[in-house]
C-alpha cells in the first residue's frame, strides 16, 4: 500500500511540475498580465485546464474512497496505480521546441515560489491528513491532496501574480525611477524612438547601421520596446560614451506610449505605419492612430518627427504638433522631404534612387526583399540627414544590411528556396510576402501559414481575404490549425482554387514532413507567420 502510494505521488509530482511550468510559461507569453492569462484559462479550459486526466483520476479516487473497505489489497494496488498512469502521459505541457522559450527572469522565480508555497498547501494537508498512512482510507485523502494539486496548478499562478502585483509594481517603479536618473543631465545623448504598427525593428536597425559609422550608438536588442525591456537596456547596458540612444516603443493598450515617455523623451520620433496589429487589446484603427500620434506630444524642445508619407493615417500626423516634420515617401510626386524612385525590386534585393531635401540624388543597392523595405531605408536615411549625413555616406551602409531573422529572409536548403517570414504576420506584412513570393518563377511556390492573430472581430475577415491573396500567388497551400485557418479555407474556396492545392495540418512539424516528401528542385516555400506557442491549437 505505501510503495503503490509513493509510485502514485512522483507521478503525479512530476505532472505537477511540468502543469505549474506550463502555465507559468504562458503567463510570461502573456506579457505577465493577470486578465491576459485569465482570459487564455477561459479559452483553454478543456484543452488544457482541465483535461480528460482529471476525470479519470477523479473516478479512480472516488471508486478507491468506495471500495476500500471491500475489495482486497492487490485490486486495491491497481488502482492505485491506474491512477498513477494517468497522470503519466503530460503531452500538452512539453514544449519540445519552443519558439519563445522560458525565460527565468526574477520576477518569474520569485512568482514561482508563490506558486510552490499555495500547491503545497492542499499536498501537506493531504499528508497530514493520511499518516501514518495504516489503511486505504489514508491512501485516498494522500492522493486527493495531490490531485488537487495537479488540478489547481494554472489558479496558483494566477493567485501568485495576484497576491505579488503590488510587490512587482514597486520593484518596477523603482527600475523606471533607476533609468531616468541614469538619463538625466545627459545633454550630449540623443534619443530616437520609432514606433508603428509595423517595421520598428527593421527601422530601428538600419539607422543603427546608418549611423554606426559616426557615432557611438546603443540600439536595444530584438524587440525590446516594453518599459521593463527599455530600462534594462538603459541601467545595464548605456554607458558615458554613447551618444545615440535607438529605441522601439510598442503598443498594446491605451497609454502605453506616455508609461514609456515617462521613462525617456525622444529628440527624434519615426512612425512607421498605422494598422491592424493589436487591434483585439486597442479596440478600433482610430485608437492605434491615437495611440501612435501622442508620442509626437513627448518630443523634447527643438526634435524632429519623421514620418511615413506613404500612410495617409500617419501623414496627418503633423497637423497640429510643433515638431519638425521629415515625410518619406516611394512616390516621388508626393511632395516628400525624402523620396525614392525607380525602384526595382525581386528575390535578391531592391535598387532606387533617393533624392534628399535638398534636391541631392544619389542610387542605393540593398538586399533587403520588398517595397516595404524601401521605406524602412528612407525613414532611416531622414534621421541621418537631421545628423548631416550625405547620401553617399549612407550608400555604403544601406549596402552593407542583411535581414533580420524570421522577417523576410531568404534561405536556401537544397535546390528549395525558403521565404522565413515566421515572425508575428499582419495584413500588410503578408501582402508584402506575397508579393515578393509572386517574384519568384524557378518553380511551384507553396505558402505554410497559421493566419494572422490579434485582429479583434477584423480577424476573421482579414484571414478571409488572405485567403483570396494566397490563391493568387500560389500553387499550395499548407495552413497549421483547423479551428484558425477556417477563414483561409473559406477565401480560397470562394476563388475556385482547387481542393487538391489546400492541406490542414495540425502543426508545423506536420507540414514540415509533408514537404520532404511534396518538394522539388526550384520551389519556393513561403513560411508566413509562426503563432506564438499561447496560441497553439494543441
Amino acid at each position: 500500500m505505501t510503495a503503490a502510494a509513493i509510485i502514485a505521488s512522483l507521478f503525479c509530482g512530476w505532472r505537477i511540475a511540468r502543469r505549474t511550468r506550463f502555465f507559468l510559461h504562458i503567463f510570461q507569453l502573456q506579457g505577465y498580465k493577470p486578465k491576459l492569462f485569465r482570459q487564455w484559462l477561459e479559452a483553454h479550459a478543456k484543452d488544457a485546464v482541465f483535461r480528460t486526466s482529471h476525470i479519470l483520476g477523479a473516478l479512480w479516487l472516488i471508486i478507491l474512497m468506495i471500495a476500500g473497505r471491500i475489495l482486497p489489497g492487490p485490486v486495491l494496488v491497481l488502482i492505485v496505480l491506474l491512477w498513477a498512469a494517468t497522470f503519466a502521459s503530460s503531452r500538452r505541457y512539453r514544449r519540445d521546441k519552443p519558439k519563445k522559450p522560458l525565460v527565468l527572469t526574477y520576477r518569474l522565480k520569485r512568482l514561482l515560489g508563490l506558486c510552490a508555497t499555495l500547491l503545497l498547501i492542499p499536498v501537506i494537508s493531504g499528508v497530514l491528513l493520511a499518516y501514518p498512512l495504516t489503511d486505504w482510507d489514508d491512501v485516498f485523502l494522500f492522493l486527493s491532496g495531490l490531485y488537487v494539486a495537479d488540478l489547481g496548478a494554472p489558479f496558483s499562478v494566477l493567485l501568485g501574480s495576484l497576491i505579488a502585483r503590488p510587490f512587482e509594481r514597486r520593484i518596477q517603479n523603482g527600475f523606471s525611477k533607476k533609468a531616468r536618473l541614469r538619463l538625466a543631465g545627459r545633454s550630449d545623448l540623443d534619443v530616437i524612438a520609432i514606433t508603428g504598427s509595423y517595421g520598428k525593428t527593421s527601422v530601428k536597425n538600419v539607422i543603427d547601421e546608418v549611423l554606426s559609422h559616426r557615432f557611438a550608438v546603443l540600439a536595444t536588442p530584438g524587440s525590446y520596446n516594453t518599459p521593463m525591456g527599455i530600462c534594462k537596456v538603459i541601467n545595464n547596458d548605456l554607458t558615458e560614451g554613447h551618444r545615440k540612444l535607438i529605441l522601439e516603443m510598442g503598443i498594446r493598450h491605451p497609454g502605453d506610449i506616455a508609461k514609456l515617455c515617462r521613462i525617456v523623451r525622444p529628440n527624434i520620433a519615426l512612425i512607421t505605419s498605422v494598422g491592424l496589429s493589436h487591434l483585439e487589446t486597442m479596440g478600433s484603427v482610430d485608437a492605434i492612430e491615437k495611440e501612435k500620434a501622442s508620442i509626437l506630444s513627448f518630443l523634447k524642445p527643438g526634435g524632429h518627427a519623421v514620418l511615413n508619407a506613404d500612410d495617409e493615417r500617419v501623414r496627418a500626423m503633423a497637423n497640429g504638433f510643433d515638431a519638425m516634420a521629415w515625410f518619406v515617401s516611394t512616390d516621388e510626386s508626393s511632395g516628400a522631404d525624402i523620396t525614392a524612385g525607380d525602384i526595382s525590386y525581386g528575390p535578391e534585393g531592391a535598387a532606387f534612387s533617393v533624392t534628399d531635401e535638398t534636391g541631392d540624388t544619389c542610387s542605393f543597392n540593398t538586399s533587403l526583399v520588398g517595397l516595404h523595405n524601401v521605406t524602412n531605408i528612407l525613414m532611416a536615411i531622414a534621421v541621418g540627414r537631421i545628423y548631416g549625413l550625405r547620401l553617399r555616406q549612407m550608400r555604403r551602409a544601406i549596402a552593407r544590411l542583411r535581414p533580420i531573422p524570421h522577417r523576410l529572409e531568404i534561405k536556401r536548403s537544397g535546390a528549395v528556396t525558403i521565404i522565413d517570414d515566421a515572425f508575428n504576420s499582419n495584413p500588410v506584412g503578408a501582402r508584402n510576402a506575397l508579393d515578393i513570393l509572386g517574384h519568384f518563377d524557378t518553380g511551384r511556390r507553396v505558402i505554410v501559414t497559421p493566419g494572422m492573430i490579434e485582429l479583434g472581430e477584423r480577424q476573421h475577415d482579414e484571414n478571409w481575404n488572405l485567403g483570396t491573396l494566397i490563391a493568387e500567388s500560389t500553387d499550395m497551400a499548407i495552413l497549421v490549425g483547423e479551428r484558425q485557418t477556417k477563414p483561409i479555407v473559406d477565401g480560397l474556396r470562394s476563388t475556385g482554387y482547387p481542393e487538391f492545392q489546400i492541406r490542414v495540418v495540425k502543426s508545423l512539424y506536420e507540414a514540415q514532413r509533408f514537404l520532404e516528401t511534396y518538394l522539388q528542385d526550384g520551389d519556393v516555400v513561403l513560411y508566413e507567420n509562426d503563432l506564438p506557442d499561447q496560441f497553439n491549437e494543441a
